[in-house]
């Protein structure tokens, strides 16, 4: 599987789960709690095999060079967000709040990253290229799963 398709992937899954949480009430403590672990854990992967592959050998392309910097700095800001969800019960009051802007960050730099920086990343890497990069991220996604969430994950 080739890198880009990797990462679309996970955007899917990901997208998927945002969408449910922003359709949870208050009165869903149960339900916005499980899906919150969900999404810091699909997402926290996700942030790793970007930020230890993807993103460095981006990275390493002028041209692209720009809106890598800017991925960091948005998986910074969702770190940020999502570490204050942590310290809430799903029933507080801004927990769902929170929870919107949180998703709309995420859906913000997904459409990014599948618009201006995959299309950079299609330009500078050939097809072998992606599919080396793929298999590297396919790997590190099982393993920082594992380093990260044990059996869990």
């Amino acid at each position: 599987m080739d890198a880009i398709r990797l990462l679309t992937d996970d955007h899917d899954a990901l997208k998927k789960l945002l969408d449910e949480i922003k359709a949870t009430t208050d009165r869903a403590e149960k339900t916005r709690g499980e899906l919150f672990s969900r999404i810091k854990m699909e997402l926290t992967v996700h942030e790793v095999i970007e930020e230890e592959i993807f993103y460095p050998a981006l990275k390493e392309h002028p041209r692209a060079k720009e809106i890598v910097l800017e991925g960091y700095e948005e998986h910074h800001v969702v770190d940020e967000i999502m570490g204050e969800l942590e310290g809430l019960d799903p029933t507080d009051e801004s927990f769902g709040p929170k929870a919107k802007v949180m998703a709309e960050n995420i859906e913000h730099h997904i459409e990014e990253e599948e618009g201006e920086m995959f299309k950079q990343a299609r330009q500078v890497f050939d097809p072998d290229e992606l599919a080396q990069l793929g298999e590297r991220m396919a790997q590190r996604k099982k393993s920082a799963r594992e380093e990260l969430f044990g059996a869990a994950g």
